[in-house]
């Protein structure tokens, strides 16, 4: 079975982008903390993670940089050819679901309500309705 579960924080804000049928993808790398620590540091891995659709769109809407998720999806390894013509593989995370745990540590630190963040106020628990889902 080829299934993981990471939580970690975005690098950098997400870039939506789209393909040439219309859908939309974003890549992000996660910074994913070791269970395990060497000479008092925590060790990090950066994650390469893919996201399609319309959960792509929202990942890249309501978060950016720092914003503690939780990735569900699956391995995906992939080969492609450089500009030279060599042979090269990717490894990296497809998601088939993204969830916000928290706003970045970068965030709205004033703690004025902006109602363009939907992590503004003092917590993370946004009150919509499933019609306001974008997925």
């Amino acid at each position: 079975m080829n299934n993981v579960t990471l939580v970690g924080r975005f690098v950098k804000d997400p870039e939506l982008r789209y393909t040439q049928s219309g859908t939309a993808v974003t890549q992000v790398n996660l910074a994913v903390n070791r269970p395990f620590a060497k000479e008092g540091q925590q060790d990090v891995d950066f994650i390469p993670i893919v996201i399609w659709g319309k959960i792509a769109e929202a990942t890249a809407q309501y978060t950016k940089k720092g914003t503690l998720v939780s990735v569900q999806g699956w391995i995906q390894v992939r080969k492609y050819q450089d500009q030279q013509g060599n042979d090269r593989w990717a490894t990296e995370v497809v998601a088939n679901q993204v969830e916000f745990l928290s706003q970045p540590k970068n965030g709205n630190q004033s703690g004025k309500k902006q109602e363009s963040d939907p992590f503004a106020g003092t917590g993370d628990v946004m009150d919509i309705s499933d019609d306001d889902l974008p997925f």
